[in-house]
C-alpha cells in the first residue's frame, strides 16, 4: 500500500487520482470512475467529488492501493 500525503483537511477523489499518478487529467478520472474500477474503504465509488480524509484507503484497479495521509 502506497501513502499519498495531503496538506488540506480533505481531497476530492478526482484530484486524488491525479495526485496518485493513476490518471493524467480530470476527464480521465471521470472515465475511470464510470468503469467502477475504484473502491474507497472497500466500497465501489463513482463520484468524482467524494471527499477523502486521512486514513481512507483507495483501491484503483490497475494502479494500486493507496492510503490518504496528513502531510
Amino acid at each position: 500500500m502506497k501513502t499519498v500525503g495531503i496538506s488540506t483537511e480533505y481531497i476530492k477523489l478526482d484530484q486524488f487520482l491525479k495526485l496518485a499518478d493513476c490518471v493524467p487529467t480530470g476527464g480521465m478520472a471521470k472515465a475511470l470512475l464510470q468503469e467502477a474500477a475504484v473502491k474507497v474503504n472497500g466500497e465501489p465509488e463513482d463520484r468524482r467529488g467524494r471527499k477523502l480524509y486521512p486514513g481512507d484507503t483507495v483501491d484503483v484497479e490497475g494502479c494500486g492501493v493507496f492510503q490518504v495521509a496528513k502531510q
